[in-house]
């Protein structure tokens, strides 16, 4: 009996130890579960049992993503703005964008247009002065006007002299008089002569061959008068060339004005694609997320787009 008692005693202890063992580690599992629980949320939210604090530290857990969209705002740049200052100075909206090599590129450009057509434009003031000068002092309107009023009848047997009076008293001329001729003889007297000094009293004479008789230069033999078709004089020739000469830097001139107002363009253009480029960029970029995973915490690239159209 004794030996059952202390058996059956020894049972008992043995069976209160596995209890009171099992409680315990089913203590210890919620206390450790617990701690976990609590330490992610310490960590996530750095809690200190101050409202003014602990309200700083979320702000602070949160502050990367909020930083993020700031700088976005801060550092995206406007197309239209960027647009809007190449129009008035090419390169200027590429200077905005930080494309330095590029703006130095349409502000050259423009430089070099600019100065082309200030030079040429000068050039076609300088020709221009030259051969009016020319015209005035090597083409006479009375010559031209009295030999078309002593040929009119040859040229149009249905035109007769005297009924115009291309001259006064004094000798000057009517110039009224004068285009009624021209346009009453017709055939290859096709256009009436502007007053001097007119643009086109200058182009005309050294253009077009019913204006050869005018050259100091010209002459004719009495025996076989001039007739549309015959050689022209010396003094038209050099005088047409000297003045298409003024027309060819006037044209290079214009040519630059062209180009001035495409790169003005183009610098516009490229501007405002090249500033959503870059927004486009800076949208598109790298961030570092953060995840807690139990005790510890987990840092992980994230790739975030955003398109604008």
């Amino acid at each position: 009996m004794v030996k059952n008692g202390n058996f059956t005693a020894d049972y008992y202890s043995t069976s209160v130890y596995k209890g009171v063992n099992l409680k315990m580690k089913k203590i210890l599992l919620i206390i450790l579960i617990s701690s976990a629980i609590f330490a992610q949320v310490e960590n996530e939210f750095l809690f200190t049992g101050d409202i003014r604090i602990d309200s700083k530290n979320i702000y602070s857990q949160q502050q990367p993503e909020l930083d993020q969209e700031e700088v976005y705002n801060q550092h995206k740049k406007s197309a239209f703005l960027s647009a809007l200052m190449s129009i008035a100075l090419p390169g200027s909206g590429q200077f905005y964008n930080g494309d330095y090599w590029k703006s130095a590129i349409f502000l050259a450009v423009e430089a070099a247009a600019i100065t082309l057509g200030v030079i040429y434009d000068g050039k076609g003031d300088d020709q221009t002065d030259f051969y009016e000068n020319y015209a005035d002092q090597n083409w006479n309107v009375k010559q031209y006007a009295q030999w078309t009023l002593d040929n009119a009848n040859r040229i149009n047997s249905l035109v007769d002299p005297t009924e115009f009076n291309l001259f006064d008293n004094q000798g000057n001329l009517n110039w009224s008089e004068l285009n009624r001729l021209e346009s009453a003889i017709g055939k290859w007297y096709s256009h009436r002569l502007p007053r001097q000094g007119d643009q086109q009293y200058y182009e005309m004479i050294g253009k077009y061959q019913q204006f050869n008789a005018g050259w100091v230069d010209f002459t004719e033999d009495p025996n076989d008068p001039y007739d549309y078709g015959d050689p022209l004089t010396n003094n038209f020739l050099y005088y047409s060339e000297q003045r298409g000469l003024a027309n060819d830097y006037y044209n290079v001139a214009k040519w630059a004005v062209i180009g001035i107002v495409t790169n003005h363009i183009l610098s516009a253009v490229e501007a405002a694609f090249a500033t959503g480029a870059y927004n486009r960029r800076l949208e598109s970029q790298l961030n570092i997320k953060r995840e807690q995973i139990g005790f510890h915490t987990e840092y992980y690239p994230e790739l975030s787009l955003r398109i604008n159209f």
